[in-house]
C-alpha cells in the first residue's frame, strides 16, 4: 500500500484543555510520522474551504462559531493506512458514545453547548486529506 497523508485538526476544545500534546503523542505512538504542524486561528474563509460540503446546512453558523472560538493545531501525518488508523484512534464522532481508549472516548463529552465538541478532526479519505491539507498549509 502506498503511504497516505492525513490532516488532523485539534479543535479549540482540545487546545483549551491542554490536550494537543496527548493527541499528537497518541498518533506518533501508533507509528505515524508527523510531517507538518502549525497553530492557526480559524478564519471564516478557511472554515468555508475546509467545510465546503456543510456551508448551506443549518448547523454551519454554530460550527464556524465553535471552530473560531480559539486556536487550533493543524498537523499532517503520513504512513501506510494512516487515514483508517487515525480515524480508529479518534473514535466515533459523538464523544458521548465514542469507545473508551479512543481520543474522543477518553477526552470528549457533551458540554451542553449544542455543538459536537469532539477534540479532533481527521480527514476521511485521500481526496479529502489532499484538499484539507491545501487549506491549512
Amino acid at each position: 500500500m502506498a503511504t497516505e497523508k492525513i490532516l488532523i485538526l485539534i479543535k479549540p476544545d482540545g487546545v483549551k484543555r491542554g490536550l494537543a500534546g496527548e493527541v499528537l503523542a497518541r498518533i506518533e505512538r501508533k507509528g505515524y510520522t508527523l510531517e507538518n504542524i502549525a497553530w492557526h486561528a480559524a478564519t471564516p474563509e478557511k472554515l468555508a474551504a475546509h467545510y465546503a460540503e456543510h456551508v448551506e446546512k443549518p448547523f454551519y453558523p454554530s460550527l464556524v462559531e465553535y471552530m473560531s472560538s480559539g486556536p487550533i493545531v493543524a498537523a499532517v501525518f503520513s504512513g501506510d493506512s494512516v487515514i483508517a488508523g487515525v480515524r480508529s484512534l479518534a473514535g466515533s464522532t459523538d464523544p458521548t458514545t465514542a469507545a473508551p481508549g479512543t481520543i474522543r472516548g477518553d477526552f470528549g463529552r457533551d458540554w451542553g453547548t449544542g455543538n459536537i465538541e469532539n477534540i479532533i478532526h481527521a480527514s476521511d479519505s485521500p481526496e479529502s486529506a489532499e484538499r484539507e491539507i491545501a487549506v491549512w498549509f
